[in-house]
């Protein structure tokens, strides 16, 4: 195992372990972040997203990883999140697709890649069958989440 693999792998078994300090310290200070639900973050705004979400799940939050390939300067990893979406309280279980691009031995991008419709469906049930898949909602989910990212940052 390479150290760029081992960077992954100590990424995700911190998230396993709900360790966001630990999470947060396999970015570089100049990390970038995206996903269909925050849509671009930077450093600090994941460093908090991470701990955000590691409060909010309250113990209800499974992370699975494998499939992990990575090279000095490029990585990816499948890893799967089962959890309580926390405004519904529905079950989800997330399939991701990880990218990386590392700099100075820590992860540099990292890009989350899932069906945003597939994730509507099983958190906002109804409404994410029915529009999940419009760019409407995406943008709804985004605002959202980046709203609920603030308020989480200006109270720590």
């Amino acid at each position: 195992m390479n150290s760029s693999e081992k960077l992954i792998e100590k990424f995700y078994t911190a998230f396993q372990n709900l360790d966001a300090e630990q999470m947060v310290a396999c970015y570089h200070k100049e990390a970038t972040f995206e996903d269909p639900a925050f849509g671009k973050l930077n450093y600090d705004e994941v460093c908090a997203m991470w701990n955000m979400l590691l409060e909010r799940s309250k113990g209800h939050l499974k992370i699975e990883f494998s499939a992990t390939d990575a090279n000095e300067n490029y990585g990816s990893t499948i890893w799967i999140a089962t959890y309580l979406f926390s405004k519904t309280n529905r079950q989800v279980r997330n399939v991701i697709k990880a990218k990386f691009e590392f700099k100075e031995g820590l992860i540099y991008c990292h890009k989350d890649c899932f069906d945003l419709w597939k994730w509507s469906k099983m958190a906002l049930g109804w409404k994410g069958y029915l529009l999940g898949w419009t760019s409407f909602m995406k943008r709804k989910i985004q605002s959202e989440a980046k709203k609920s990212l603030a308020i989480y940052r200006s109270k720590n």
